[in-house]
């Protein structure tokens, strides 16, 4: 026997104001007022205002603005950066791009940076504040101590060193070297390192990358480590920066 009402009487009782009392009981759930769903988090949601936070300049690093010249794109008048800045330190230089709507205030005798946008009510550019500041702030850092990516070989006969040439790969650039890897392929894997980057390999399962540029050298940190990739059974692979895995149980036939 079906169990079904027919459209017309839920059209009359949707019509009708009627009261929970005066409804069938296998009705009342379904006109009983909505609840609001509760949060698993007791703290009020709150956005992310690391955008307007100071950056901090050392004083061995100097910040010069530039101008960029403008280029007429139809449809992309706001997107194309007019304002670049030239990032000096100890250890080389940087250029940073910044949009045309994040302005940078420098203050140079607190040696403080500060970054604003034109409207923060526009997602897009709410976005783009953290990241330019991001950008801004890791560039300070590379010039000023640089950047390092620790990678950790994890597997029997995983080997690693650094090699002034090659055979499978052509130098890109003169006095190029390349980071040989052992990890169990039967072909030698031969990475050329980036310019920029300088490669060391303190023990045989430890590679060090350092360079000015975060980028860079995540990037080439992460091509070695698409080689091994960290897999769940056994725990072998390449490792980046303290990366840990869970390893999952072993299945018992």
């Amino acid at each position: 026997m079906s169990c079904s009402i027919p459209q017309s009487c839920f059209r009359k009782l949707a019509r009708n104001t009627v009261r929970p009392s005066q409804l069938p009981i296998f009705l009342a759930p379904a006109f009983s007022p909505s609840q609001r769903p509760q949060c698993f988090s007791t703290t009020s949601p709150a956005q992310s205002r690391v955008g307007g936070a100071a950056i901090s300049v050392p004083p061995e690093v100097s910040l010069k603005f530039v101008d960029l010249p403008q280029a007429q794109i139809r449809g992309r008048g706001k997107e194309i950066p007019k304002t670049a800045v030239e990032i000096k330190g100890p250890l080389g230089e940087l250029t940073l791009n910044i949009p045309s709507f994040v302005n940078v205030a420098h203050d140079e005798a607190a040696r403080k940076a500060s970054l604003s946008v034109e409207d923060s009510t526009i997602a897009h550019q709410r976005a783009m504040w953290g990241t330019t500041r991001a950008h801004l702030q890791n560039h300070i850092l590379g010039v000023s101590e640089g950047h390092i990516c620790i990678l950790s070989l994890v597997g029997v006969g995983y080997r690693a060193s650094v090699e002034s040439t090659a055979t499978t790969v052509e130098p890109e650039y003169p006095g190029q070297q390349f980071v040989s890897l052992k990890v169990g392929y039967s072909h030698p894997i031969e990475l050329p390192i980036p310019q920029g980057v300088k490669a060391s390999t303190p023990q045989p399962t430890r590679i060090l990358l350092e360079g000015v540029e975060k980028s860079v050298v995540t990037k080439f940190a992460a091509e070695i480590r698409e080689w091994r990739i960290p897999e769940p059974y056994k725990g072998k692979g390449i490792f980046v920066n303290g990366e840990t895995i869970k390893l999952k149980a072993k299945k018992i036939r």
